[in-house]
């Protein structure tokens, strides 16, 4: 492959961006990496949009959900060849080059604007791997943004019974469909006798301060109040003895539902890892496990400013959003 210029997606300061010009690196591989043109690649609105808005580290070059065509191999890579289908954690950017274990291949049949969704399907398979919670068990997920849609599915695929609950109308209508019938409602059932304290874990999508207190009020004994979802920023005037006195009282399992709480590979055929993980999810997306049909919708690149922007304006009523890089 010859050495020539490509375009990636930039972040030059809050609220600003472009689609400028990048460098592929040296012409020749490593021997274990390979490299290729992208097809896909995923917004994670969560993350990104904090990045825009300047709420958190700031990151240059963001994203990190991509599907790409390889085009060349390094001499000791085997299992991939020019040609096939790809999917790695890279940014927004029309090649895609990384070392062979940092890429999977795509299973046959599976549609590469559907497969960027493994990466969404990661962030709560972690949870899924570490809680004590079994199928099945009550599990309840607060906020049904595409973080939380992929929990709730991935969770009622796995047998667990689930109730999920967003207040916002849309997202709600987005969830109705679930396979495995999980319950979607507008607010927790924190009010019902019969509910309270029958969840074994609560999977807390939203970030939200409120949604910990009422997942902490859900759970039975020794039940889990994990936090996936990021919180970016305070949204409630809520003291912190509130919480306090609920997991003290209710011996509520609270902690971190970040990914990274698993090595990137799995260090036994028994123990979890995040490509693992995300090999689990390329095959629930193909088999039709879980189903992204009508969550997302396909932009340019070249929108990538007026898309971002509406997203912080709260304009835009899709779940997902994927770029197309044959649009540029």
């Amino acid at each position: 492959m010859t050495h020539r210029r490509d375009v990636g997606i930039v972040l030059t300061g809050v609220r600003t961006i472009e689609l400028q010009s990048m460098d592929r690196g040296a012409a020749r591989l490593q021997a274990n990496e390979i490299i290729g043109e992208t097809l896909f690649t995923l917004i994670s609105t969560g993350t990104e949009l904090a990045l825009y808005l300047g709420r958190a580290d700031f990151t240059s070059i963001p994203g990190y959900a991509a599907v790409f065509r390889v085009q060349e191999v390094g001499s000791e890579v085997q299992a991939f060849k020019p040609g096939d289908l790809a999917f790695c954690m890279g940014p927004h950017r029309s090649v895609q080059r990384v070392s062979e274990k940092e890429a999977l291949l795509l299973p046959g049949g599976l549609s590469p604007a559907a497969a960027v969704f493994a990466r969404m399907m990661n962030v709560s398979m972690s949870t899924l791997s570490t809680t004590k919670a079994r199928p099945p068990q009550r599990v309840m997920v607060s906020g049904l943004g595409l973080v939380g849609n992929m929990a709730a599915q991935l969770f009622a695929a796995s047998g667990y019974s689930v109730t999920a609950y967003d207040p916002v109308v849309w997202k709600r209508e987005a969830a109705a469909g679930i396979a495995g019938g999980a319950y979607v409602s507008s607010l927790p059932p924190v009010d019902d006798p019969a509910l309270r304290g029958t969840f074994a874990l609560v999977v807390e999508c939203s970030g939200h301060e409120q949604a910990v207190l009422d997942g902490s009020r859900m759970v039975g004994k020794n039940g889990e109040v994990v936090m996936v979802g990021v919180p970016w920023r305070r949204q409630t005037e809520a003291y912190a003895h509130e919480l306090l006195h609920l997991v003290f009282h209710n011996y509520v399992v609270l902690r971190s539902g970040w990914e990274w709480d698993i090595p990137l590979h799995a260090a036994s055929a028994s123990e979890p890892g995040i490509f693992t993980n995300l090999a689990g999810a390329l095959q629930w997306l193909a088999t039709g496990k879980v189903n992204v049909d009508g969550l997302y919708e396909i932009v340019s690149p070249k929108q990538a400013a007026a898309v971002y922007e509406d997203l912080a304006e709260q304009r835009n009523h899709s779940l997902g959003l994927a770029f197309d890089w044959s649009l540029v």
